[in-house]
């Protein structure tokens, strides 16, 4: 529990679409207690590959607790052409961090992997115990190899020094602040971001796959909320999946209907089914997080859709597209 008053708390990757949602529930929602200090970082404050800048980086703020949200990511095909980048800049970042951590002293750390280091081959639903259980998808293996490893180097540092250094498996994420470039982002912001261009241009809007696939799109600020909640109540070395329930999975061509009603899109909506669907279901069980945490309540993904379109709307200009 959070008794200590004296919190320091570094959030790396700060300004992404994680670091931003904790940013807004710690500072607008309350959840900052009195006598802590939030330090937002961002890359232009460090480059996390580079482990000099990240011990400057720990030396100048001294937190005693760290969210490690940073990340080298990309969109699909940059992972599929690049996978020996995502994995070598992965593991610097992951490796600096936890490293400088340790030799700081730090208390906590809260990493956060991805749905996508989950095995490809699987039993559904999955849950924490999966992750190491075969190989993750080929497209992003890179990437994927790095994120599990974060398990693998908290399972040492708890191990080897008694650290209490845990992680947080996020599952498809969509909110404000996300990359909304179709190219580069996930696919609810991908989607929001074509539907809107769409709408702007008076052309159809064209889906990549049959709109058949299912997915748990949970609100960025819920993960937010969940992610402050980890830092100061859950006390497992293991993981832990932060998602909605399994009765909350829709399919994308649900998603693309409420993002055209939220967007009041009236055009064409189109599926080309020479692309793939991807894995056509990723369910994630949360019956840790239920059982941990039994009173919480996610938005729901229509409510959720409606405020990150507004939001997208209303930055536009500014929005990463």
């Amino acid at each position: 529990g959070g008794e200590d008053q004296s919190l320091r708390v570094l959030v790396t990757g700060g300004s992404g679409m994680l670091g931003k949602a904790v940013e807004h529930v710690v500072m607008n929602e309350g959840l900052k207690r009195e006598g802590e200090e939030w330090i937002f970082l961002s890359s232009k404050d460090a480059d996390l590959r580079d482990l000099g800048q990240t011990k400057a980086v720990f030396e100048k703020h001294r937190p005693t607790h760290v969210i490690h949200l940073a990340a080298k990511v990309g969109g699909i095909y940059e992972h599929m052409r690049d996978n020996l980048l995502f994995l070598s800049d992965n593991l610097r970042i992951n490796d600096n961090v936890l490293q400088t951590a340790h030799d700081t002293g730090v208390t906590k750390v809260v990493s956060c992997l991805s749905s996508c280091i989950f095995p490809d081959k699987i039993t559904y639903p999955i849950d924490e115990t999966m992750i190491h259980n075969g190989l993750p998808h080929d497209s992003n293996f890179g990437y994927s190899h790095a994120k599990r490893l974060i398990d693998i180097q908290n399972r040492g540092y708890f191990e080897q020094y008694g650290r209490r250094y845990t992680s947080v498996i996020p599952t498809n994420v969509f909110g404000p602040h996300d990359n909304f470039n179709k190219d580069k982002a996930h696919v609810m912001s991908a989607l929001i971001g074509k539907t809107y261009k769409a709408k702007m241009e008076g052309t159809p809007v064209t889906v990549c796959g049959t709109g058949a696939a299912r997915r748990l799109f949970t609100l960025s600020w819920d993960v937010g909320r969940l992610i402050v909640w980890v830092l100061r109540e859950y006390d497992e070395i293991q993981p832990i999946i932060l998602s909605v329930g399994e009765e909350d999975e829709i399919s994308i061509k649900d998603a693309v209907e409420m993002i055209a009603e939220a967007l009041d899109f009236k055009g064409e909506i189109k599926y080309d089914t020479s692309f793939s669907d991807g894995q056509l279901r990723k369910t994630t069980s949360i019956a840790k997080l239920r059982r941990y945490h039994p009173d919480f309540t996610f938005t729901p993904v229509k409510e959720g859709i409606k405020m990150t379109c507004d939001w997208f709307v209303a930055n536009y200009n500014s929005a990463r597209i």
